[in-house]
């Protein structure tokens, strides 16, 4: 069952269908714009190396205090 505070109870479900645990499905039903049309976030190359490191310290990705930009876009978009 969604957290009551899941922005998209829809989209949080479909994740959960598809294999996805519940904290990453939580995560990405969280992000802005998730399941919105035509919404337009920002691309990771966009995203500061400090924006980057948050993100990457919320999805418990080892050793990014080492990680260049380009590394940690590479593993986020891995994870």
């Amino acid at each position: 069952m969604p957290d009551p505070e899941t922005k998209n109870k829809e989209q949080y479900q479909i994740l959960l269908k598809k294999g996805y645990n519940q904290e990453n499905a939580l995560r990405i039903a969280n992000t802005p714009g998730s399941g919105v049309k035509g919404d337009k976030t920002k691309s990771y190359e966009e995203w500061t190396k400090d924006e980057l490191y948050q993100e990457a310290r919320i999805v418990g990705i080892p050793g990014r205090s080492y990680m260049s930009k380009k590394s940690l876009i590479k593993s986020l978009r891995k994870n």
